[in-house]
């Protein structure tokens, strides 16, 4: 029966509570009848063509009142006050026709009364409030999987997840009360830390200690925890998170009152708990003239822009007022997708030119940095995988190194004010090709700065950030989700760890403090280790690691060894040169550079090894540049073995 009920349309839903409210109206007449009278009392004569056409004035009045337009299976309190309403107007005008038609109570051999009682209507009344309210309740129940003893046989019966919620303010209560008609969970309490909260409930649910989830989660036979204070900040996030790590249920979490739509609550703004979310440091309120120098009232180019960070660089600056921002990519639908993204945000009619192109293409690059005068350079366009670069090691290099120049170049025959290079801590004593590459690309932009004052360059150096394609924490979630293992390189393995809009908003503010050939440098926080990661990935999903101290484990770890190029630890500097700035998560090195006399001979032998297709003499070349490169025993000796 149930299936049936979720399987009907609307309109047949509708046409049932018709049908069930024409009978309960009849029913409810004969059963005022009885308590008034005191026996079984059918009606007779003119009263029984009042009570058989009741309907036809109830059943217009409950439509009008959108008794039939409600969604039962979400009614509330304001449902049952339109019920109220409705049936008070039907019960008014179906007594006021019984006194005007002066019709009598009449049983069987006997009179009655004279007329109907007024009990009877009263009766009447109070019992199709109930009753007409009530049914609907009890659908609505059904419907939400609340009575057990209807969905035992049930097809469609889903075992709801039991929930605490963790913080009873304003968006705890208001989850909770989603949480009412979900058929996914069913709220059984919250939690709380402040003292005067506890022992008391709302909404029927009472409020814990945070020092008793120990003995709830046995206790209730909690299946997740919700945390739900979008106010807290990262460092009490992490806190709360660390807390609930050790038990074994499924943590997630509400986003921050910034990434709420519109200040709404509801069950989808759920999420798991990310990585993210484990970062304690405090994130610093941006400096607005910083942000809007290079970009406000401008013409702004990103290289790379449909990759993770030119895709968020552009996000961020279009709400900053740019005259027109230039995307520059050599994947098409990547492209596509981005100025696709970016123009549903152009609320201020910025004009958007997407741009296929290549970086080595120096042509194509000065036509367009000459056609558009182009004020402003964010160069994020490069190969950054390691091991994809050890494998190509003559394309990573024309890429990272020659386009990086190529842009520079046209840059400074175009007369761009302002040029800003995404760097990498790989860039730092290098142990691969892509980092070398990268520390190459940074050389370049110092001898440059030395040579001309046409255009000012910058560096902005940081290491690995959350969701960029490559990531690893998209690969451990896949991982988990299939029941694993996971699969790390090393034990001991350690990264630094950022999220990509912090580090944009950075990048930005890092540009505009750029005096020429600048190497900025990111504070990235505390370094984690990737085995602490994995761990905590799985305990937040309800899961447990399986190793030799728990064979009953959810999840076993793997380890792989280091790939090709990999370091165990990543470095953000090359020396102790070390200068603070105006924002304390931003740094000025000063680090060794070469003079473009020296340098650029070196880049010459460098083209010709790469069309050449010579792979030990660029790495000798690289070595030249980059005497810090110690390049590990590369899988690309076997494979392009001279």
């Amino acid at each position: 029966m149930i299936n049936r009920l979720h399987l009907m349309s609307r309109f047949s839903r509708q046409v049932l509570m018709m049908i069930i409210d024409l009978i309960t109206l009849w029913s409810v007449i004969i059963i005022a009848f009885y308590l008034r009278l005191g026996f079984f009392y059918f009606p007779a004569g003119e009263l029984f063509w009042l009570v058989l056409f009741a309907p036809l004035v109830a059943i217009p009045i409950f439509y009008r009142f959108g008794l039939y337009r409600a969604i039962i299976r979400y009614m509330g309190f304001r449902a049952i006050v339109v019920v109220f309403k409705a049936v008070s107007l039907y019960a008014l005008i179906w007594s006021i026709v019984i006194f005007l038609t002066s019709v009598d109570t009449f049983s069987s051999n006997v009179w009655v009364t004279y007329g109907v009682p007024r009990g009877i209507l009263l009766i009447h009344w109070v019992l199709l409030i109930f009753i007409i309210g009530g049914l609907r309740i009890i659908i609505r129940e059904v419907l939400n999987g609340n009575f057990e003893l209807f969905l035992r046989h049930s097809k469609l019966r889903t075992i709801k997840k039991r929930a605490l919620i963790y913080g009873a303010g304003y968006a705890g209560v208001e989850l909770a009360s989603a949480l009412e008609y979900s058929s996914e969970y069913k709220p059984i309490g919250f939690i709380d830390d402040s003292a005067e909260l506890i022992d008391q409930q709302i909404k029927g649910l009472n409020i814990y200690s945070n020092t008793q989830l120990h003995n709830l989660i046995n206790k209730l036979k909690v299946d997740e925890i919700l945390i739900a204070i979008p106010s807290a900040s990262r460092s009490e996030r992490n806190k709360i998170i660390t807390q609930l790590e050790i038990f074994p249920v499924v943590v997630r979490i509400l986003p921050s009152l910034s990434e709420l739509a519109g200040g709404k609550i509801s069950i989808s703004d759920l999420r798991q708990i990310e990585i993210k979310d484990l970062l304690g440091r405090e994130s610093i309120a941006p400096n607005k003239d910083l942000l809007d120098k290079n970009i406000f009232g401008k013409t702004v180019v990103v290289t790379g822009a449909g990759g993770s960070i030119g895709s968020e660089l552009c996000r961020q600056i279009m709400p900053l007022g740019p005259k027109s921002i230039i995307l520059y990519e050599l994947n098409e639908l990547a492209l596509y997708k981005i100025e696709k993204e970016i123009s549903e945000l152009n609320v201020d009619q910025i004009k958007i030119c997407p741009v296929l192109g290549n970086i080595n293409d120096k042509k194509r690059l000065s036509d367009v940095f000459k056609f558009f005068t182009v004020n402003t350079i964010y160069h994020a366009a490069a190969y950054k995988h390691v091991p994809m670069v050890e494998l190509n090691i003559t394309e990573g290099v024309n890429n990272n190194v020659f386009g990086t120049l190529n842009c520079a170049q046209a840059a400074i025959d175009s007369g761009v004010e302002t040029f800003v290079l995404i760097s990498t801590d790989k860039a730092v004593r290098p142990a691969n090709t892509m980092g070398a590459s990268k520390r190459t690309a940074e050389l370049i932009l110092q001898a440059l700065s030395v040579i001309q004052n046409q255009t000012i360059f910058s560096i902005v150096r940081f290491g690995n950030v959350l969701g960029s394609s490559g990531s690893v924490i998209p690969l451990f979630q896949k991982q988990i989700s299939q029941g694993g293992p996971i699969t790390i390189t090393d034990p001991n393995m350690v990264r630094y760890f950022m999220t990509i809009p912090e580090a944009v908003e950075l990048v930005i503010q890092a540009g505009a403090m750029g005096l020429g050939g600048d190497v900025f440098v990111l504070d990235m926080g505390k370094p984690m280790k990737i085995y602490d990661l994995a761990v905590k990935m799985v305990n937040l999903s309800g899961l447990k690691i399986r190793n030799n101290e728990n064979l009953k484990g959810d999840i076993s770890i793997e380890y792989t060894g280091a790939r090709s190029g990999e370091k165990l630890f990543e470095e953000l500097l090359l020396g102790n040169n070390i200068f603070e700035t105006d924002n304390k998560l931003i740094s000025r090195a000063k680090e060794d550079m070469i003079v473009w006399d020296i340098l650029e001979p070196i880049l010459t032998n460098l083209d010709i090894a790469i069309k050449s297709t010579n792979h030990s003499r660029v790495r000798e070349l690289l070595i030249e540049l980059v005497p810090e490169f110690k390049p590990q025993n590369l899988i690309v000796d076997l494979l392009y073995q001279e």
